[in-house]
């Protein structure tokens, strides 16, 4: 990285979730200018580096934020469900997703010292025609910034929504500003809730595992390279617009199942078989190795020791 970024003032949303705590961790090691906002605490070992706000960003404006005056925001705070989401989840999205977006950025156009917004974006934007089947196929659909889009759920509606919002804000408001909108693949890391997370949890405690779509292909990228792929994003002077951020690559459902018993002899697993449309999707990577140089690092398999590794010590402390 150029180290653009030492000495900034430096504001990240959804900062005590998972890609949200390794990015902390580059900001620190960066020497950035840390705020930091969410409705939950950070660990105790982040205090004397990070100043942290404990607040809902949809309920009332920070005026600690126009007083820290970032140069810099990464917009991670989020709710997400599964594909399909729930009925109840219509109210979190609303609330998590668009309404909170709304209030930053309405702060954000308003902030003198802002330069550069990164805005974790998703490839549910995508339409999901071109990556979903009904039949088994070895296709593979290596989605492009350019692709077709018609978000897959209310998820991606709201996320192409705030792309929207942030671009109007642009050409209106700071036509100067240096806008990214990473859209993210499926994110796995130490201490997440995504589906790696929970099966290790359930391998551990000897529960059973329930297998659906086994031969669903999806891009699956650690949070440690999501965190550090948008650093190098905002790191980079001619990043702008829309950007992949996913690891390139495509595993089965069924890889992880694969994985996990060769760490969990015995494991328990129960296969529902197809219960909805096949997916097999990754991440086009060409604009984020040509703004950057750079791709994910993390190897699938090692990526999947360290959430083992993780939740082992977790048991083991009585977490």
């Amino acid at each position: 990285m150029n180290g653009m970024i030492e000495g900034k003032r430096v504001l990240v949303t959804g900062s005590s979730g998972v890609i949200g705590l390794e990015l902390l961790k580059l900001l620190i090691a960066n020497k950035a200018k840390i705020l930091s906002t969410d409705r939950y605490p950070l660990p105790p070992e982040y205090e004397k580096q990070v100043t942290h706000i404990q607040q809902d960003l949809a309920a009332v404006p920070l005026n600690e934020i126009h007083n820290f005056q970032p140069e810099t925001i990464f917009h991670l705070a989020a709710s997400f469900e599964r594909a399909k989401e729930s009925r109840d989840f219509w109210r979190i999205n609303w609330h998590d997703n668009m309404l909170l977006s709304h209030s930053l950025i309405d702060q954000a156009k308003d902030l003198a010292a802002l330069k550069t917004f990164v805005f974790a974006s998703s490839y549910l934007i995508y339409a999901p025609s071109i990556y979903l089947s009904h039949a088994s196929s070895d296709r593979v659909a290596h989605l492009k910034e350019v692709d077709l889009v018609h978000p897959r759920n209310i998820t991606g509606a709201a996320k192409y929504y705030t792309e929207h919002e942030l671009s109007f804000i642009k050409e209106y408001y700071k036509p100067s500003l240096c806008l990214v909108n990473a859209r993210i693949y499926r994110v796995y890391g130490c201490g997440s809730r995504d589906v790696i997370s929970r099966w290790v949890r359930a391998a551990l405690s000897n529960q059973l595992i329930e297998l659906y779509n086994k031969q669903s292909r999806f891009d699956y990228i650690y949070a440690g390279d999501v965190a550090e792929g948008l650093l190098r994003l905002a790191d980079c002077p001619e990043a702008s617009g829309t950007v992949n951020l996913g690891s390139g690559i495509a595993h089965k459902v069924q890889d992880i199942i694969s994985l996990l018993a060769d760490y969990f002899p015995g494991l328990k697993v129960r296969d529902f078989g197809r219960k909805e449309a096949l997916e097999a999707s990754c991440a086009d990577l060409t604009k984020l190795k040509h703004l950057t140089g750079w791709s994910p690092r993390t190897e699938f398999e090692h990526g999947i020791q360290k959430v083992i590794e993780f939740e082992k010590g977790k048991v083991l402390n009585g977490r």
